[in-house]
C-alpha cells in the first residue's frame, strides 16, 4: 500500500498538468486531462507558499483545480462494491465525505512535492458514441524510468469526470475496494466510516511532506 501511494502521488502530478480557464461544454475527455494537469502543476510549480507545503494554499488547490473534475461519488460506491447497496443514505453521505477529504490529503501531499515531471499523453482510442474512455498518458519522472498513468473518464450532464486511475496497472478504486471490505467486515460500514475520519483526523494534524532543497 505505501508503494501505491507513493505511485498515486505520481498520478496526481500528471493529474496536475494545462489552461487556465474552463473549457467548453462538448470539450473532449483527453483534452480535459490535459487542461487539468497543466493548470495545476504550472500553479504548483510557480507558487512559493505551495512549494513551502502551505497545507491551506494546496488543499484550496485541490479542491477548485482539481476536484470538480472528479466523481469522488462514484469512486467512493465502486470503492465499497457490493456493501454499497446496503448503506443507508446517511452512512453513503459521511463514506463519500470522508473519502473525498481522504482524496484531498492525498492529492495536497504529491503537489506540494512536484518539481520538473512532464506528461505525455497518447492518442485518445474511442468513438464519439463513448461515454466511458480511458485516456492514457506516460509521467516522465526527473530521475529513473517514465511511468505509465491510464484515467478512466465518464461523461456526465456537467461534462466529462474521472472516476479512477491507473498507475503501472494498478487501478486506485481496485486498490481501496480490498482497504474497505476489509474495514467493513471488522466494524460494518459505520466502522469503515470512523476508520476514514480518524485516517483524515491523522493527516489534519500533520503538516505536508514537501520537496527536499
Amino acid at each position: 500500500m505505501k508503494l501505491f501511494k507513493q505511485l498515486f502521488a505520481v498520478a496526481t502530478v500528471a493529474l496536475a498538468f494545462n489552461a487556465h480557464a474552463a473549457g467548453p461544454a462538448n470539450e473532449a475527455p483527453d483534452a480535459l486531462v490535459k487542461r487539468i494537469s497543466q493548470d495545476v502543476i504550472e500553479t504548483a510549480k510557480t507558487d512559493k507558499a505551495i512549494q513551502a507545503g502551505d497545507t491551506k494554499k494546496v488543499m484550496q488547490l485541490v479542491e477548485t483545480k482539481i476536484l470538480p473534475y472528479v466523481d469522488s461519488d462514484r469512486m467512493t460506491s465502486l470503492a465499497a462494491g457490493r456493501f454499497w447497496r446496503d448503506a443507508t443514505p446517511e452512512q453513503k453521505k459521511q463514506l463519500s465525505e470522508q473519502f473525498r477529504t481522504l482524496l484531498i490529503y492525498t492529492y495536497s501531499g504529491a503537489l506540494s512535492q512536484i518539481k520538473n515531471e512532464t506528461v505525455d499523453f497518447q492518442p485518445l482510442r474511442a468513438d464519439a458514441s463513448d461515454t466511458e474512455v480511458e485516456v492514457r498518458s506516460k509521467v516522465n519522472m526527473t530521475r529513473g524510468e517514465p511511468i505509465t498513468l491510464n484515467y478512466r473518464v465518464a461523461k456526465a450532464a456537467a461534462g466529462w469526470k474521472i472516476y479512477d486511475i491507473n498507475v503501472m496497472g494498478a487501478w486506485l478504486v481496485e486498490t481501496y475496494k480490498g482497504t474497505f471490505a476489509s474495514e467493513i467486515s471488522k466494524g460494518g460500514i459505520d466502522g469503515l466510516i470512523k476508520t476514514l475520519t480518524a485516517k483524515n483526523q491523522s493527516l489534519a494534524s500533520k503538516p505536508l511532506k514537501t520537496t527536499a532543497k
